[in-house]
Parts: C-alpha cells; structure tokens; sequence
C-alpha cells in the first residue's frame, strides 16, 4: 500500500534446480529357453517320408493360431489352448491373479492345399511344396489364409459348419427285404400303376429322407480363389498389405500386387528381368510389405542388398527410395563372397523401424532410417567359414535359413545345421547369443558365444558381432544333413516354434 516493493529472492537462498540426468535402460537379461510341446516327433530309427517334411511355418496376427505347410501340399492348423473367453468381469478378475502359463498349441485341422501339376507347355513338374502361408484378417468367426507353391496362390477359408444327419430312413425295418422280395417273405409283389408304387398289396407310400442339423460341428477349409499364371519363374514370397485387401508375390525376377478379390488380374510392379538375360546380375530372393504402411515394401537380392519401394513414386517401381548394403572390406572378396552375400530372408521388426535379412553365414539388423551399414551384425556359424568349398561341392552353400523377430524388438532368431537355432539379444548393451537344438532338451548342446563389437556407427547404434566356435560342449560334430531352415516367433510371447525334418517344436522363455 505504501509503494514499497517486495524484496528478491536471493538466487542462493534456494539450490538451483537440476536437470534429470538420463540414464540408459538396463541391458536385458537373457532368456531362459524351456521345451513347451513337440508335434509330428519321430521315433528313433524312423525314416522320414519327404512328403512329411515341414516347408513353411507362420503365426497369425493374434498369436492364437499357428500353421504349417509341407512338401506334400498339405497345411496344417493348430489353435491356443490356454486362452479362455472370459464371460464375466469377476472370471476376468480371477484370472488376473492366476498363475500365468507359457502358450500352449493343440492340433485344429489339416487340408490339401495343393496337388502336383505339369506345364505341358514348359515340360516342367510342379511341385506340390507350400513355399509360403500367409494369414489373412479373420472374419465373422473364420479363419482366412494364403498358401503358395512354385507357381499358385490360394485363398482359403477355414470355418466350423454344423453337421447335417439323416434322422429318419426311406425304408422301414420291420419290412425290410427277405430274400429279394422288397416287402419280405410272404408279401405279394407291388403292382405298379402309372409307374407309380400302388398302395394295395404292394409298399407304403415313399417317405424322403429327413435331414436335421445337429449340435456337432466339424472344421471345413474351403478354397476361395486362386490366383495363376502370374509367375513364370518360382514363387519365393507373399506378403500382406496392412490395408487387408491387397498382397504381394514374388518370384526370382518380378513382384506382382494383387488384389484379394480379384484372382485373374495382377499389376506387374517390380520387374529386374534384363532384355538380354546374358546380362542378368541379380536376382529377387525375398519381399515383404510393411507392417503398417501400405505404400512401402522391402525386398532382397542375391547381391546382399535390400531396396526400400514407394508404390506411391510410380506405377512401375523399378526405381527404389532407399538401398541398405554392406560393402566389403578391399582385398576380402572371393569366390563364395556373393554367393554367401545373398539374402534368403527379410522381415520388418512390429513398429516398423528396423529390418532383419539373413545372408548364408550372418543375421543383420538394419535401421530403415540409416543405409550406411546394418546396426548389428550376429555371426550364426562362423566355424563353417574354412569348409565353403565343401559345402559348394554338396549344394549347402545354397540353403535358404529364415530369421524372425521377437514382438518387443529385443531378440531376433536364426536357424542353422545339426537342427539347431540361435537366438540373440539386439538391445542396448545386450550380449545375449543363445543356442538352443530342436530336441526335448534344447540346451545340451550349448555353444560358448564370445561376443566383441565390430565397429562404431555412432553414439546412439553400435554394430556387433557376435561369433560361436562351432565346438559344442559334447564335442560333437555338426550335422550338414539336419538343418533347421524355417522357424517363426510369436508375436506377443516369447514363444518360438521351429521345424526339424516333420517334427514340430516349441519353446517358450
């Protein structure tokens, strides 16, 4: 009141304010790998038909229903079994606070999905093999899936249908026939009338068949569409659009875009075929679409390169937005150096931010936002190295190994020879390199995994390499002829299923 104005605040009357120092998150710990269920295992001394064995493994968007494909054409279905569709709030409660259970799978149904075909016009057979399944979105109670062999895509659609049963028969059984005469013995014979049966002396009049549905239901898979003659060369993918109506497919020289509803007509969007094929350098090993943009795909050659696509720039996507390769080192290169460079696999992480390939000897992870090299490199068998000639000389050398990721982002896998896989850890500081072999007991062959970093690519991603020395702790030696080559995680669990020959694995952490 009196104009006198308050006094300051000293600045040291009070200790400054300081900024939270950032302290980055803890490195995780690795997983403890358990088995969790085997189907199709094989008895010792049991020799495996080729047709039994599995070519193709994928979960579905929710997790809940997992299938396989193999050489013979057929897919098969399996369903989760320890999710429960909780009817009330207080069952919803309860098991909140119950003991949480690793997932667990029983077998749904199986179909034919493909048969075996010649092209009389090429004189070639066509395998009936399911190259790739792929889930589509699930509708009005059933399940929708794509499947495809070397040169044919299928839609399928899996529901339950209530069975029909005849409940009442034409004929009665108390005069059922003797003896050939149809009213039995001592019946007159039916005297027919204007071809029809008469009522004296002959049989009653005709009752239909009474068709009702019953409570029991069965699992049918119908064949939807089939979409033909886009490919000549083999089909190495499909992949899903995330806007549910359209999918891709690849084979070694072009990628067509299909729409789901439309099976005879595809738009030819990539296409590397060279007009003199004497100067074909490269060839397309793999694609997939990103998980939630539906302009952008990514596929790989047999270069070591993988290109980043934008439907958007043009109808004819021959020109790519982004390229992620590798350069070699000067003075490394040798006779097998593109022929391990060359990518078997590529797969989007969830959010879309990173991209795994897998090359011969290597798992990469790259940063679409980053080309100048892959962020991690994971050595799966380097001890194999010193035997490429060897195995140039029996065709190995051109296995095709699947990766995938965990739903977190924090761990990808492999697979590799003697039915093992491996598994590691690509977050922040992590040094997690498990090995694990597709049998009852997967840790008793464990591989001791030295892990150094391999070079600096900035202060945020750091490349590493992570080496096993291929001496298990048996001292065993590793088996060329069992290879684990197709192997998928959940998308929500720490679930991993694997296939070794026709058996299929699953272990959970």
């Amino acid at each position: 009141m009196n104009g006198a104005t308050a006094p300051e605040r000293s600045p040291s009357a009070s200790p400054p304010t300081q900024a939270p120092s950032f302290s980055p998150p803890p490195p995780t710990q690795p997983l403890e790998w358990r088995f969790s269920q085997v189907f199709g295992e094989r008895s010792a001394g049991e020799e495996v038909q080729d047709v039994d064995i599995i070519s193709a493994i994928e979960f579905n968007k929710s997790g809940h229903h997992l299938a396989t494909g193999d050489r013979g054409g057929r897919v098969v279905l399996f369903e989760r079994t320890d999710v429960k569709d909780h009817t009330c709030r207080k069952e919803a409660e309860i098991s909140d606070y119950s003991i949480s259970r690793h997932p667990e799978f029983r077998y749904k149904t199986e179909f034919q999905s493909h048969e075996p075909e010649f092209d009389y016009l090429k004189s070639l057979e066509i395998e009936e093999k399911i190259n790739k399944i792929k889930w589509c979105q699930a509708a009005n109670g059933a399940l929708f899936l794509l499947s495809t062999n070397d040169k044919t895509i299928k839609f399928w659609k899996v529901q339950e249908k209530k069975v029909k049963k005849v409940s009442e028969m034409n004929l009665d059984r108390s005069t059922a026939p003797a003896n050939g005469n149809p009213c039995g013995v001592g019946c007159p014979s039916a005297s027919l009338s204007n071809g029809n049966v008469s009522k004296s002396g002959g049989l009653t009049l005709l009752r239909l068949p009474v068709v009702v549905t019953s409570q029991e239901t069965s699992l049918v898979a119908s064949c939807r569409r089939v979409y033909a003659h886009a490919h000549d060369y083999h089909i190495n993918s499909i992949s899903n659009n995330s806007d549910g109506e359209t999918f891709i497919s690849a084979d070694d020289l072009r990628i067509n875009l299909w729409n789901l509803e439309i099976s005879n007509q595809s738009f030819n969007i990539i296409d590397v075929k060279p007009t003199n094929m004497e100067d074909l350098t490269e060839v397309i090993t793999s694609a997939e679409f990103h998980p939630t943009h539906c302009n952008t795909l990514a596929y790989s050659s047999s270069k070591g390169s993988i290109r980043l696509v934008d439907l958007r720039q043009s109808a004819l996507c021959d020109t790519h937005s982004q390229i992620f390769e590798q350069h070699e080192a000067p003075g490394s290169r040798s006779f097998f150096t593109e022929i391990i460079a060359s990518i078997s696999d590529i797969k989007f992480s969830k959010d879309g931010r990173h991209i795994l390939s897998r090359d011969y000897m290597t798992l990469k992870l790259w940063d679409v936002k980053m080309n100048s090299g892959p962020v991690a490199t994971f050595q799966v068998h380097e001890y194999l190295r010193p035997k490429l000639c060897d195995l140039y000389e029996n065709d190995s050398i051109f296995d095709k190994f699947e990766c995938c990721q965990g739903g977190d982002g924090l761990r990808v896998a492999t697979g590799s020879y003697s039915n093992i896989f491996r598994v590691f850890g690509c977050g922040t500081g992590s040094n997690e390199a498990t090995t694990l072999e597709a049998t009852r007991n997967p840790t008793r062959r464990q591989l001791q995994n030295p892990t150094r970093a391999a070079r600096s690519l900035s202060t945020l991603t750091r490349a590493v390499r992570r080496e096993s020395t291929g001496i298990d702790a048996n001292g065993n030696s590793h088996d060329l002829s069992t290879k684990l080559l197709h192997l998928a995680w959940h998308p929500t669990e720490n679930l991993i299923a694997c296939a070794a020959a026709n058996s299929l694995y699953m272990y959970y952490a």
